[in-house]
């Protein structure tokens, strides 16, 4: 991928993933889940989007470098 792709895609990942936090309070009771079971959801689709934001960040930048 071209570097300034992969800088930017992680940037709107990361985004995505901190506004997906921010409004999921009130988006929680859409989804009809068990309030436990939304959490851990919630929780584990943010670190994976922000884990894969990060590696996007980090490519783009090792990229920069060459």
């Amino acid at each position: 991928m071209n570097k300034w792709i992969e800088i930017l895609l992680g940037l709107i990942l990361l985004n995505g993933a901190i506004l997906l936090t921010w409004y999921s309070s009130e988006w929680g009771g859409f989804w009809n889940f068990k309030h436990a079971a939304w959490e851990f959801l919630k929780g584990g689709v943010v670190w994976f989007v922000v884990i894969i934001g990060l590696l996007f960040i980090l490519l783009g930048i090792s990229d920069l470098k060459n």
